[in-house]
């Protein structure tokens, strides 16, 4: 799927060839049709190709992976998983990042969310 986003569109020998220690073609060919059959990807007819591209905006995509993420691991806990968040990830946050962290929070509960 990052393949395709990043490509926006791509075959699946091109999906093949932008992997890094990539199975057999049709292993990617396999792959390619089940995430179609899942609704995660479609594709357009090119002569004899298929060309595969993402189903959903990625955006939305990022949200609804995020929202199964936060429900399979942390029991639906936006706390747990922030919390989770900055104990992985509190030596690499600039000042400058929590900052910005801190005014997401409070725009959170002045809408009363």
């Amino acid at each position: 799927m990052d393949i395709l986003y990043r490509a926006g569109k791509a075959t699946a020998a091109e999906v093949r060839e932008a992997m890094p220690d990539a199975p057999s073609y049709s292993a990617v060919r396999a792959m390619l049709r089940i995430l179609e059959e899942k609704g995660h990807l479609s594709h357009e007819q090119d002569g004899p190709r298929y060309v595969f591209l993402p189903a959903e905006p990625r955006d939305q995509a990022k949200r609804s992976a995020l929202r199964h993420l936060v429900e399979t691991f942390f029991d639906g806990s936006v706390e747990q998983t922030v919390a989770a968040l900055l104990d992985t990830e509190s030596k690499s946050l600039q000042p400058s990042e929590l900052e910005k962290l801190s005014r997401i929070i409070e725009e959170a509960r002045k809408k009363g969310v």
